[in-house]
């Protein structure tokens, strides 16, 4: 019984409390004898259980002011300390039973609705006068091995109280329960008593008259005969006169025949409409076995449950009844009977049987349809049959057999160990199939029915979507995918009818718009426990698909990468438009991009950027041809660095400017005015000092075009560049010279300057700088591999002094 109520806090309170796993911390078996003091404030639900605590205090719940849901069960608590709960308002789950409690502790929590106090040492059930306060409970467990009674004003602090669920009885027997107890409560829709009350019925018979008074819907007795009773009289009387009552659960108890025949007998003059037996013993103490005789009334019973049947001899158990009696049943469920054999002369004669469930048995494909049954008329009205947990295998078979069920809608086949191995022929009126936790294979849909409406594929080893098998599927309005290993929903995917598609627990990643394009009305989409990458790819997902569409958003929902945010829950990862839109990026990046385009060409204009690129370029191509010449001219030997060839006008330039930067850095160099050789002929001295130097530097200005002098120079030294030295001529403008305005003897002149580079004098003292080193690189004779990076490593120097003056001046 205890287990069935941890599984129901479990699974309801999480769902009533929790938003997201990472607000759960689970510190259950870790055998501590203290709460920690740093829980997250976040945490929604806390376990607790089985570590040795003894005694539960405020202060670890001071700072947990979201707890919702509180286990802390197996603890050894004995007390509670005052104000235990006084920060934590929102309670709506509190569970400490199996605990040493010798009392009903002091609760006062406006907002708990499931409280679970089963299985402490408290020998009495009067709830204490703080329990008025709890406004909001639903479900109240109750339990002692020590409380033996049940006296009138127990429950008087919830008098008026509506309860959905109570429970009461640890497995011990009564010995007292005060008549108008439980009639207190203003009304209890549900009830479970754990007590045996063999020998002593009159406490059941008052127990009942109280609950027709709260005008419970629903009792369940849980070892109401134990094994050694000797029921006398009729201790379920007064189920004929409680009005409202519609079900009945008799669990984990021996039944035996001829108890069962008075059971039986009230039950069907009672207006019970469902009666279930779960996990009970029936035994055959007399020798005809079960006999009954059809009573003369109208019988209200519609469902009738036996769910876990053992037998106490070893044979099939003797039943005569007639089915005629239940000619109101709709649903009837056979469950973990043993059953190998369906008794088809029994079930399939029920005229108005809907449901039939035959799960968790033994039967097999031949048990179920067998030989010796006639099925011409069988199951006039069934609609839903469940075959799972059993032993079928063979689908194509069971697909020609179930054209005999005229009305049949659902199938299930789940838990079967099913093979596909022909050509399923279904019935066009069959439109639900379950083959969940079966392994089947990709292909499956190829076995599968047109007409199907439903169909259940959860766990059967599906890694693929195939859009193709789904195309003619164009009545399916729920696909179940499940525990698969499903990686990708294909974009192509076309379902048109689709309302719900679940596939949780697969391998899927990321889920686009696109997917979920080809299923128009789909209005449920369960995609949980998948390891979702919290990036771009789910944008669409997280900030544009409608939540409302998600039954498990958002705590089935945590990414899985990048390993930066693993774990994190997808509600808290919020991606930005901007890093995820492309569209929007480049509506961004073009107009910055030309902004910045711009701004940096008009800065490189006011900085004078293209006359220090010029310069630079004449640097790098020194760097380049250095080599080069150094192969070509190891052997050669010169006189001068440079020999200077400028017009008499600008001789003072040449001597005040020239000459003292150049020489003063140790080059040699040779000018007419000084280095002619006297007496010798001008041509001569001209070709003599042009093949003395290194290379040829000319001064050019508009004095220069028109020395007749400066032609014959420029023409020897340019024949020399030709067949010796082709990087022989340096030119330095000494003023603007437009080249279209250059004589016509200037011709070869004005070929060079379109062709080659040359240096520019500035007027800036600051370029004048960069102007020199570029022209020293240039002059420099063989051995110039080292020279020249020298004289790199001084024009870099001396750009990293410029800048800085630059941007000042910008």
């Amino acid at each position: 019984m205890r287990a069935g109520y941890a599984t129901w806090e479990d699974e309801e309170g999480f769902e009533l409390c929790v938003t997201s796993r990472r607000r759960t911390e689970d510190l259950s078996g870790m055998n501590m004898s203290h709460v920690p003091l740093n829980l997250p404030n976040t945490t929604q639900l806390l376990d607790i259980s089985y570590n040795p605590l003894k005694r539960l205090d405020g202060a670890p719940l001071h700072r947990l002011s979201q707890l919702c849901f509180l286990k802390a069960a197996y603890c050894g608590l004995k007390a509670l300390s005052p104000g235990t709960f006084d920060c934590t308002p929102g309670l709506k789950v509190l569970n400490i039973s199996h605990n040493y409690f010798s009392r009903i502790p002091d609760l006062s929590l406006p907002l708990l609705k499931v409280l679970d106090l089963v299985s402490n040492l408290y020998n009495v059930y009067q709830l204490p006068p703080t329990f008025k306060s709890l406004t909001s409970l639903d479900v109240l467990y109750l339990g002692s091995v020590n409380a033996l009674q049940v006296n009138k004003n127990d429950f008087a602090t919830l008098s008026n109280f509506s309860l959905e669920h109570l429970a009461l009885g640890e497995g011990v027997k009564w010995r007292k329960y005060d008549r108008g107890a439980l009639a207190e409560l203003k009304s209890v829709r549900k009830i479970t008593l754990d007590v045996p009350f063999c020998e002593n019925f009159s406490l059941l018979e008052n127990l009942l008259k109280d609950l027709n008074e709260t005008q419970t819907k629903e009792i369940r007795f849980v070892g109401v005969l134990p094994d050694s009773c000797n029921v006398i009289g009729d201790p379920f009387r007064n189920l004929i006169t409680m009005p409202a009552l519609q079900n009945l659960t008799i669990q984990s108890t021996l039944i035996n025949s001829s108890f069962m025949e008075t059971f039986l007998k009230n039950i069907l003059l009672s207006p019970i409409s469902k009666i279930k037996f779960s996990n009970i013993t029936y035994s055959e103490d007399t020798p005809d076995g079960f006999q009954f005789s059809s009573p003369n009334c109208t019988i209200n019973i519609h469902s009738v449950i036996f769910d876990g049947v053992n037998h106490h001899q070893y044979k099939y158990p003797t039943i005569n009844i007639s089915v005629d009696i239940f000619f109101k049943m709709t649903y009837l469920r056979f469950s973990g009977t043993g059953m190998n054999i369906l008794p088809c002369n029994l079930i399939s004669a029920l005229p108005s049987l809907e449901t039939l469930d035959l799960s968790d048995n033994l039967l097999s494909d031949t048990g179920f349809w067998w030989e010796t049954c006639s099925y011409t008329s069988v199951f006039p009205k069934l609609r839903h049959l469940s075959l799972s947990k059993n032993r079928f295998m063979d689908l194509s078979f069971i697909s020609h057999k179930v054209h005999q069920m005229k009305n049949l809608k659902v199938l299930d086949l789940s838990y079967n160990s099913i093979i596909l191995n022909q050509i399923c022929k279904w019935p066009a009126h069959l439109t639900e199939l379950s083959l969940s936790n079966n392994y089947l294979d990709n292909n499956v849909f190829f076995y599968l029915s047109h007409h199907f409406e439903r169909i259940d594929l959860s766990k059967t080893g599906i890694t693929v979507i195939d859009p193709e098998l789904l195309q003619p599927f164009l009545k399916l309005t729920h696909l179940f995918l499940t525990s698969n290993g499903i990686k990708v929903i294909p974009e192509d995917l076309y379902v048109p009818n689709l309302l719900s598609l679940y596939v949780d627990d697969n391998g899927v990643t990321s889920i686009s718009q696109e997917s979920l394009a080809g299923l128009p009305r789909l209005q449920t989409l369960k995609a949980g426990y998948n390891p979702f990458s919290c990036s771009c790819d789910s944008y669409w997902f997280l900030t544009s698909l409608n939540k409302s569409l998600l039954p498990d958003w958002p705590s089935d929902y945590t990414c899985s990468t990048p390993p930066s945010r693993a774990d994190l829950p997808m509600s808290e990862y919020k991606p930005s438009k901007f890093s995820c839109e492309v569209w929007l990026q480049a509506t961004v990046a073009v107009p910055l991009t030309v902004a910045v385009t711009a701004a940096f060409c008009f800065v490189f204009y006011i900085c004078d950027g293209v006359w220090y690129t010029k310069m630079f370029s004449v640097w790098i191509r020194v760097k380049r041809r250095g080599k080069k010449q150094a192969n070509l001219l190891k052997n050669a030997t010169y006189r001068y660095h440079s020999f200077i060839s400028y017009s008499h006008a600008d001789s003072s330039w040449v001597t005040s400017q020239l000459l003292p930067s150049l020489e003063k850095a140790g080059l040699s160099l040779c000018i007419h005015e000084r280095d002619f050789v006297p007496g010798e002929w001008v041509v001569d001295n001209i070709i003599n000092c042009v093949e003395a130097s290194y290379k040829t530097l000319f001064v050019l200005s508009n004095h220069f075009v028109q020395s007749e002098w400066c032609n014959y120079e420029l023409f020897f030294a340019q024949h020399r560049a030709i067949d010796v030295q082709q990087d022989s001529l340096v030119f330095i403008l000494l003023e603007p010279i437009p080249t279209n305005s250059l004589p016509k003897k200037f011709i070869k002149l004005r070929r060079l300057l379109r062709q080659q580079t040359y240096l520019e004098w500035p007027k800036d003292e600051l370029k004048q700088q960069v102007f020199w080193a570029s022209l020293k690189s240039m002059l420099q004779v063989a051995d110039n591999s080292i020279i020249v990076r020298d004289a790199a490593r001084a024009l870099s120097e001396i750009l990293s002094e410029a800048l800085p003056l630059i941007s000042d001046e910008v």
